[in-house]
């Protein structure tokens, strides 16, 4: 999913192979947010484990998870999905996923950040592993969300999701696309990939209507030789590390940490806006892949706790 968890509607054409059984705002002040390590004690998942990420994806993810944790510090509650939500598989153990998922608290400008992990076998052999993080803030501010994905079907292939989505309409408000988007030179870091011999435009499919991205949006794909699959590694490495976190340094900095003062009208438009987002992510994404990957019994007590997260 373009906004959380994982995005089936860029990737629909592997998720659906049969897999074995199963208005006035001004810039404000900065707000406070802590540059070292929470000291709450909370319960770790499985989820920072990625055990089916090679060693340059996992480190990749670890890393921007725990910059999100440092930064915010206590401003983040701690995890208290149940067990069998932080961590789920279907019957036969083709699949398995981890969810992560921590609230701001009362004071914070962020609703929550929620990461996960999906690895199922693929019918045709191999296996597709995808990992994701995305990060929520609450209607006290219209800034963007952050969300990063990275989706792997084989050694030799991987799908790049990496944006800022916007929260506000870029053509009707010049200022929030300046702020956000002109002035931060995002388009710089999509630029730096497609530089690469190896990286395409990805093209999702068009029977979807994906949710807000952006202009600059990051949605490659990225092939390499059969021969050469060490060089994906490489490139997550080498190019996608350090563009991932110049756009989530960029997210800290501008959006998660910066005050942005909105009328309460327009407070509850945007929390209005951001609740038809989530839910529609559910609905079109959520509700049709979860119970093919895990069966229904285990996709209905996921989803109903997703359900309860997103609408709080």
């Amino acid at each position: 999913m373009a906004v959380p968890l994982f995005s089936a509607q860029f990737h629909t054409s592997i998720l659906t192979q049969p897999l074995p059984s199963s208005r006035s705002f001004s810039v404000g002040k900065l707000l406070s947010c802590s540059s070292s390590s929470t000291s709450m004690e909370h319960h770790e998942s499985k989820f920072k484990e990625f055990p089916y990420a090679s060693v340059p994806h996992r480190e990749l993810m670890v890393e921007l998870v725990s910059t999100v944790e440092n930064r915010l510090g206590e401003s983040l509650l701690p995890c208290t999905l149940p067990s069998h939500v932080q961590y789920f598989e279907n019957e036969s153990a083709t699949a398995h996923a981890s969810l992560y998922v921590r609230s701001g608290n009362s004071s914070s400008q962020v609703d929550f950040i929620l990461g996960s992990w999906v690895h199922c076998n693929l019918p045709t052999g191999g296996a597709l592993n995808i990992t994701s993080l995305s990060a929520y803030l609450r209607p006290s501010t219209d800034a963007p969300n952050f969300l990063i994905e990275v989706i792997r079907s084989s050694p030799t292939t991987l799908i790049l999701i990496l944006d800022l989505p916007p929260r506000k309409d870029l053509v009707q408000h010049p200022d929030y696309l300046k702020t956000f988007y002109e002035e931060t030179q995002l388009d710089k870091q999509r630029q730096l990939l497609e530089k690469l011999p190896e990286v395409s435009s990805y093209l999702s499919s068009p029977l979807y209507i994906p949710p807000p991205t952006t202009p600059w949006v990051i949605l490659n794909s990225i092939q390499t030789e059969p021969s050469q699959a060490i060089r994906i590694d490489d490139i997550i490495q080498d190019h996608i590390s350090p563009v991932a976190k110049v756009m989530l340094d960029t997210w800290l900095d501008l959006c998660a940490c910066t005050e942005r003062r909105l009328t309460d009208d327009e407070s509850a438009d945007l929390a209005k806006r951001d609740r038809i987002i989530k839910n529609k992510t559910i609905e079109i994404d959520l509700e049709s892949s979860f119970p093919r990957l895990f069966g229904q019994e285990v996709a209905n007590q996921v989803l109903g706790v997703l359900r309860e997260i997103y609408n709080s």
